[in-house]
């Protein structure tokens, strides 16, 4: 099937990660949370381009490794947040940087 496509105005659903690290990696236990308007319970939640969760789960601890997104009706399709299980990884926060900011980077095994 094709995408949810955002009502004209509306804006995106988004992904909270805890930890706030990308690249998420499995073995941090990584926790995803849909933000977007509309009911938490009608989330619904795409791993790897295919339905996965659906309808009332706005928070998920993932087991698996892959690419997840998800939207809540009345906001459009959230952008992907991917999860691997590298063995060496070099991170950043997840929250938005500017050129010019500092930020600290984590080099992890």
């Amino acid at each position: 099937g094709c995408c949810p496509l955002s009502p004209a105005g509306s804006q995106s659903s988004q992904i909270l990660v805890d930890p706030p690290w990308t690249p998420a990696v499995l073995w941090d236990r990584v926790t995803l949370t849909c933000q977007g308007s509309g009911t938490a319970g009608d989330t619904i939640w795409r791993k790897d381009g295919k339905y996965w969760y659906m309808k009332g789960h706005d928070r998920i601890t993932v087991t698996q490794t892959g690419s997840y997104r998800c939207h809540r009706p009345g906001s459009g399709l959230s952008a992907p947040v991917s999860v691997s299980d590298d063995k060496l990884v070099l991170q950043v926060p997840t929250e938005e940087l500017f050129e010019g900011d500092t930020v600290t980077l984590r080099c992890r095994s």
